[in-house]
């Protein structure tokens, strides 16, 4: 299996750099399951950092449980992010990407390790330096965005680009679960959510993103971005677009994609 693995994960890093899209991975290898799907991310993930790209942090994805049932799976997924992701002043150039959508979620930025594979939502709040507002634009390799779990997990959890907000707030002073978030598209409100739709508490996603990864020696480290997971659907993004999420207390983020 190896040689394909090697194989599936040379066709998502030309799908990327050419921009161009192609056929879902379960569709050419029925056999492929999760374990080889993130084989498949690693081997990725080996080789950009090889050439020089910095792990920033990491995303979780699935944390919704209709998107689970909608996917067949019973948990989250993740994918790694890279300092080339992050949109700093909020613009994103969308000629970059193949078929963006983007998330408002809450990122997480750590003060300390999560170790150990026993790791709880009490530690994750203890080891987490502040929160943000924050944007996930996710991006597919696979056309049309006809993924199945191991076509996400094996595209890097269709990882694409994210935009953090300036307002650092510590996590004892926002209640998390309860957290409203407004999103809206070039002025108009188009969607909303609660930090409950994370698990139940984006804090719960982050521990259980730090347990999974424990499996496979991979750690979450002090100062990376975690991204914890959508609090509603996410729209689809073209050039000229302007997507504000407002998270109340915890003030708003805004991308632009340029």
């Amino acid at each position: 299996m190896a040689k394909d693995i090697q194989k599936f994960a040379d066709m998502l890093y030309e799908a990327e750099a050419s921009r161009v899209a192609i056929a879902p991975l379960t569709e050419m290898d029925e056999s492929l399951d999760i374990d080889d799907a993130y084989a498949i991310q690693l081997a990725n993930v080996d080789r950009v950092v090889k050439e020089g790209h910095v792990i920033s942090g990491k995303k979780i994805g699935l944390t919704s449980f209709g998107i689970q049932e909608q996917l067949g799976v019973n948990e989250p997924d993740y994918g790694h992010l890279f300092e080339a992701m992050d949109c700093k002043n909020g613009e994103c150039e969308i000629d970059k990407l193949i078929q963006a959508k983007i998330e408002g979620e809450i990122a997480f930025i750590l003060k300390e390790d999560l170790t150990g594979g026993e790791v709880t939502a009490d530690d994750v709040r203890k080891a987490t330096d502040y929160v943000v507002a924050a944007f996930e634009i996710v991006d597919s390799r696979v056309a049309d965005w006809k993924i199945k779990l191991v076509d996400t997990v094996s595209d890097n959890a269709s990882s694409g680009r994210y935009v953090l907000g300036t307002k650092k707030v510590k996590i004892e002073d926002v209640d998390l679960p309860n957290v409203h978030m407004t999103l809206s598209k070039n002025g108009e409100v188009i969607g909303e959510g609660k930090g409950e739709a994370v698990l139940g508490d984006p804090a719960i996603a982050v521990a259980w993103l730090s347990n999974k990864l424990w499996a496979y020696g991979v750690t979450l480290k002090k100062g990376e971005v975690i991204l914890s997971g959508a609090f509603s659907a996410a729209p689809a993004a073209k050039k000229g677009d302007e997507f504000t999420a407002d998270f109340g207390e915890m003030g708003s983020v805004t991308a632009k994609f340029i």
